[in-house]
């Protein structure tokens, strides 16, 4: 009953998507710009290889690099594409130096539902009002718009994609993971 629950509002979330899609805007706050410091948050969240730890900020990930990617609904296409294409790179983006955290209003009970049923190794945080969405620009009430954010080491965004395809996402931020490493 809760995963038909679950799917039922992952169809209202993938038809208002269709219907209305983010085409480089968004509601409530511009995204931060590329050179500039990533927007800090602390979130609820949960990663099935970190169990004891329960909620995330940026300074988690001082040090390292991370994609900061935000989409709109647990167990919907996209979005599973989406997560499925993260993690099937995790390796990649773990020899670089570099970690994976996804961003929706989901709550941490249906993000630890999609993390068990999809095998994800990976951090997902519950930004249920939006305000962290709408610190990078990525909210259309009542969903996180499908962008994704790459920062560095020492906090800043090096890029950012806005209105993505979920099909070959990752593949992407990872060649221009390499590319930045590599100059």
């Amino acid at each position: 009953m809760k995963r038909r629950h679950l799917l039922q509002k992952g169809i209202v979330a993938a038809v208002a998507i269709t219907l209305f899609p983010s085409r480089g805007w968004s509601l409530g706050g511009t995204s931060p710009d590329i050179g500039s410091s990533a927007p800090d948050f602390d979130l609820p969240g949960t990663n099935l290889l970190v169990p004891q730890q329960s909620r995330w900020s940026l300074a988690d990930w001082k040090g390292r690099w991370l994609v900061l990617y935000f989409y709109p609904r647990d167990f919907t296409s996209g979005c599973t594409i989406e997560a499925h294409g993260f993690q099937d790179s995790l390796a990649d983006f773990s020899s670089l130096n570099c970690d994976v955290a996804a961003i929706s209003a989901d709550s941490v009970e249906d993000h630890e539902s999609f993390c068990s049923s999809e095998d994800l190794g990976f951090t997902l945080l519950s930004d249920h009002d939006g305000e962290v969405s709408r610190n990078y620009g990525s909210w259309m009430a009542p969903y996180s718009l499908r962008h994704t954010f790459l920062i560095d080491p020492s906090g800043l965004v090096q890029a950012r994609w806005t209105g993505v395809r979920p099909v070959g996402h990752a593949k992407e931020v990872l060649e221009t993971l390499q590319n930045l490493q590599s100059t």
